[in-house]
């Protein structure tokens, strides 16, 4: 199920309130100011700290 393209332009991360990047192969929201990847899953966004991925550090800087 894909997400919703309006949906992703209104969401921001809820820890750093910045913008967040969208990785469609790996169905995740990405903050870089966060160091966190949101999981995307059937179509919904999991907007949860305790359940996003930490970046790596090559992740943060690319």
């Amino acid at each position: 199920m894909e997400t919703d393209p309006k949906l992703l332009e209104i969401l921001v991360c809820p820890v750093s309130k910045t913008t967040l990047s969208y990785d469609r192969v790996r169905q995740e929201l990405v903050s870089k100011a966060a160091g966190l990847a949101y999981p995307i899953r059937d179509g919904i966004p999991i907007m949860r700290a305790d359940e996003a991925r930490a970046l790596s550090d090559a992740e943060r800087d690319s």
